[in-house]
């Protein structure tokens, strides 16, 4: 079973027992991480069985735990994939945002507002299970969020360099709050108002601020 010190992991989803299960890693193991992401992603966490995702992903539960011994594991795994191609999409997404800084936080934003108006929107799903799991702080999938979400951060804080704009790491902070503040309302609300209004106090932050 999965685990780290100090935290109080999901032990009830272990599969005590399971006889080793000779399928191909390179076939099956893509199957349960998108199985499972999707399933997380769209009920999180705690709302998903084992069972469940075995059905979702085409799979005996025995399979599923030679492949991953826990449902914490699994999270661990599944968050580990998205956050590979999360980032390159991000670092290729960065070649868009060049730019002076009004026009990176036109499309930053920009980005934002077409993403939360797909249809079953649900925001960012490193946030979403780093609150769910808010009261383990030493859960591995957290630690994963936690880094994720700062080399997003430090990616933003090199295109506010490269726009000239002063203290970079420190707007870059400010912006990330400011995203995902836009987030969270726009959950709530469903209002893509916010997303306007969390770029113009953006622009607010870094335009006409020339680095020094």
């Amino acid at each position: 079973m999965s685990g780290t010190r100090g935290c109080k992991l999901t032990s009830e989803y272990t599969f005590i027992g399971v006889s080793p299960v000779p399928r191909s890693s390179d076939r099956t193991r893509p199957d349960i991480l998108q199985a499972a992401y999707k399933l997380f992603r769209r009920r999180g966490f705690f709302r998903v069985g084992m069972d469940e995702i075995a059905r979702a992903a085409g799979v005996t539960k025995r399979t599923l735990y030679y492949h991953f011994d826990s449902k914490d594991a699994l999270l661990t795994a599944v968050l580990a994939s998205q956050h590979e191609r999360a980032f390159g999409e991000f670092q290729t997404y960065g070649i868009d945002l060049s730019g002076g800084p009004e026009q990176l936080i036109d499309k930053l934003f920009g980005g934002l507002a077409r993403w939360s108006a797909k249809p079953r929107w649900a925001g960012s799903g490193f946030t979403r299970l780093a609150i769910e799991l808010a009261d383990l702080s030493g859960h591995p999938a957290r630690s994963m969020a936690r880094q994720r979400k700062g080399l997003m951060e430090q990616q933003l804080a090199t295109l506010l360099a490269e726009a000239k704009v002063a203290s970079p790491r420190e707007r870059a902070r400010e912006l990330f709050l400011l995203v995902e503040g836009a987030m969270v309302m726009l959950l709530i609300h469903g209002d893509q108002d916010y997303c306007d209004a969390a770029a113009e106090a953006a622009k607010r932050l870094v335009v006409d601020r020339p680095a020094v």
